[in-house]
């Protein structure tokens, strides 16, 4: 492809090269170019691209344009053929609830017969074919690129999560979502963006951009709906589960660690997942299904056969009737959703949570965890989640001091340690919820990722119990 044609409308400014210079492949890592390709000089949150101008021309580039956060996306859109308008591209943004809902999403499409793709936090599919992802929302070589490899694929779908750091960095600039969900806003991300009144603004981007074929499915039940969707373009098509006035509806009429009955727009359906906020992601996935074409009956039958996402509410089973639940809770929010279904599913069990927060993050929501887990677990074990950078001491310090009784906590730094003191000393019939780490099979101590995986640590301590 011509230069002239991939920075055509992007505002992007050649520094090397010509317009009619034929590239390759674009890059704006000047660690992977390659000869005859295009080297994209961005100015990031770390490191400035035309540093490393001089590195790409080194290593083969044939070209190199000055390119901001937007030019960049809407060159990656021009150069892999506008990919996301030959799919029916549904982006979540939310606090809570998306990567479960896009997962969710992803199998139940392909459970009807459809090929479709998925970029989450847990992994990008490009049909069957599975990729490792690094952030919530990927720079945007890679997201053009998985969605032409989607279009080559035959897929007619992807669903994506839309991060608000990814919208406030224009990650997603060019795409066409024919649909945009908005789950829920609580408490995160406020080391980046710094007030919420920001967060939220960085959040309404998704709906300000659809255009007027597209749909806003926006949970009702959370305050900040109307402002989310107040300048959109899109039909919206509202949901909720507290009986707050919307186009669709669903109740939790009875719930266990196996499941729930729902009561979906008048009709009952047994599901698998297990919480009143997943009642709500399956109402979002169910609402989004609706808006795309999909009948009733055939999205509660799919519905009733799904299976939660890796890492939410995963439920290992052990000796002495212990129940060991493994979920990615990192905000307040999500510790008390997850919190409160544990307790409404087995109110007579001894609940017991473990968390940690994580290092160079928002440090505001430590002590609000601590206060939520103080308040609705009967004993707590604080340690480390992913620390990072700081002193995981010094972190739960800061968590400690959101207790307002400390006679049923406990401090264990150590992660693995604490996880097993926690099975070994647990009463029986116990609850024991690890909260923080989710689907991650790694902990990240310093600058280094070590492979740690929460299912290994438990299924071999539980063998030992008697």
């Amino acid at each position: 492809m011509k230069l002239s044609d991939i920075i055509k409308g992007t505002g992007a400014t050649i520094l090397h090269g010509s317009p009619d210079t034929e590239i390759g492949a674009i890059y704006s890592d000047s660690r992977k170019v390659t000869e005859g390709s295009l080297f994209l000089a961005v100015s990031g949150c770390s490191s400035d691209g035309h540093d490393y101008i001089d590195a790409a021309l080194a290593a083969g580039a044939a070209a190199v344009v000055d390119a901001s956060r937007k030019a960049l996306a809407l060159c990656a859109d021009n150069f892999y053929g506008h990919p996301s308008g030959k799919l029916q591209l549904v982006g979540i943004t939310g606090t809570n609830g998306k990567t479960t809902t896009v997962t969710l999403l992803y199998n139940m499409f392909r459970s009807l017969g459809y090929e479709c793709g998925l970029l989450s936090t847990i992994a990008n599919y490009v049909g069957p074919v599975r990729s490792e992802t690094a952030n919530t929302t990927s720079d945007p070589i890679t997201i053009n690129s998985l969605m032409s490899e989607m279009v080559e694929a035959g897929c007619q779908y992807c669903f994506m999560e839309v991060s608000s750091i990814g919208l406030e960095q224009e990650r997603v600039a060019g795409l066409e979502f024919k649909v945009g969900i908005f789950s829920n806003l609580t408490h995160d991300h406020l080391d980046y963006h710094k007030t919420f009144a920001e967060y939220l603004r960085c959040k309404k981007l998704l709906f300000d951009g659809l255009r007027k074929d597209a749909f806003a499915v926006v949970n009702a039940d959370d305050k900040n709906a109307s402002v989310m969707v107040q300048n959109t373009a899109a039909k919206v098509i509202s949901y909720s589960c507290k009986g707050v006035s919307a186009d669709h509806s669903c109740r939790v009429m009875e719930e266990s660690f196996e499941g729930m009955q729902l009561r979906i727009d008048g009709t009952d359906t047994w599901v698998r997942l297990v919480g009143r906020h997943n009642a709500s992601n399956l109402l979002a996935l169910y609402t989004t299904a609706i808006v795309l074409g999909t009948p009733k009956e055939e999205i509660l039958l799919a519905l009733s056969k799904l299976e939660s996402a890796r890492g939410r509410l995963e439920v290992i089973r052990g000796p002495r009737d212990l129940a060991v639940v493994i979920d990615y809770a990192h905000t307040p929010d999500a510790l008390e959703n997850v919190l409160k279904t544990l307790r409404d599913v087995s109110p007579e069990r001894t609940l017991i949570c473990l968390f940690g927060c994580g290092g160079d993050r928002d440090r505001t929501k430590r002590p609000e965890m601590a206060a939520i887990a103080g308040k609705l677990a009967d004993k707590v074990v604080v340690t480390s989640d992913n620390p990072r950078t700081e002193d995981p001491d010094a972190i739960i310090a800061e968590i400690m001091e959101g207790f307002s009784d400390k006679r049923n906590v406990i401090k264990i730094t150590n992660r693995e340690e604490a996880i097993r003191t926690t099975l070994q000393l647990a009463p029986d019939s116990s609850t024991i919820l690890l909260a923080g780490k989710g689907h991650e099979t790694y902990q990240i101590i310093g600058t280094r990722k070590n492979h740690f995986d929460e299912r290994e640590i438990v299924n071999e301590t539980l063998k030992t119990l008697n």
